[in-house]
């Protein structure tokens, strides 16, 4: 498997905030998600049965990992981040991580997985009988929030984009691919009804991504130009309003004469 190259400068923002290698500290909050990934993998080593107490224990541990290799990533990239430094940063030993993981590798799918699951959840949302308008609006709302609370999750994640998803393609082009293809019939449904204005809705979604995602991606930029950015009530608020603003008055239906 082709290994994504390593961030080679240091991070910004929340990820630049994390605690030296070997700190015990995670960036940000922890996230929780639906990733699988290693879990094929634990399950299938688990020779006793599973208690409801057991079986929260391995979530946690699970999460812990993934939270704390978050942490590392974000800050080093994939190959200045070590086994031994994600297992220490989640409180756990080396034999315990491949445990839950088969390499490092798949504990950094892991934890990618796990963040585009958390992205695509105000995506499933879209529903024929719901309002488009209303629906758009709230995908923002809840995607700037995200990028608020995971800024050096999203980063990592355009890392990763950028520099081809060498890693991650396979989940490009199995679930997000099934979750868009299911969702371009719904928003050409919308046009057909005149609930929304003739839009392509592959090019809506990636404009949907790629404005609430900026905030976070060029963090740097934003502070550069407004000294300011995701960490001011305020300045979320404000652009929030801004980019619903933007996006949904082009979107809204205009009577015509």
């Amino acid at each position: 498997m082709t290994r994504a190259q390593s961030m080679g400068k240091p991070a910004t923002g929340a990820a630049a905030r994390a605690k030296p290698r070997g700190g015990k500290s995670v960036v940000g909050t922890p996230i929780v998600g639906k990733s699988t990934v290693g879990k094929p993998a634990a399950a299938a080593r688990q020779g006793r049965p599973k208690t409801a107490n057991r079986l929260k224990r391995i979530e946690a541990k699970h999460a812990a990992i993934l939270d704390a290799a978050l942490a590392l990533f974000s800050r080093y990239g994939l190959h200045g981040t070590t086994v031994e430094e994600i297992a220490r940063t989640a409180g756990v030993s080396k034999t315990n991580l491949f445990y839950y993981f088969a390499s490092k590798e798949d504990v950094y799918v892991g934890v990618l997985s796990r963040l585009l699951d958390l992205w695509l959840e105000p995506l499933r949302e879209f529903q024929l009988d719901s309002d488009p308008i209303e629906g758009i609006r709230e995908f923002i709302r809840r995607k700037m929030l995200f990028s608020r609370a995971h800024p050096e999750a999203s980063r990592l994640f355009c890392l990763e984009m950028v520099q081809g998803a060498p890693l991650l393609r396979g989940e490009l082009e199995t679930s997000l691919k099934a979750l868009v293809d299911s969702k371009v019939p719904v928003i050409e449904a919308w046009v057909a009804a005149g609930k929304l204005a003739p839009v392509d809705p592959h090019h809506l979604i990636f404009a949907l991504w790629a404005t609430t995602q900026h905030y976070a991606d060029f963090a740097s930029q934003i502070d550069a130009l407004l000294k300011t950015g995701l960490d001011d009530d305020r300045f979320v608020e404000e652009a929030t309003r801004n980019v619903q603003r933007i996006v949904l008055d082009g979107l809204r239906v205009r009577n015509e004469g």
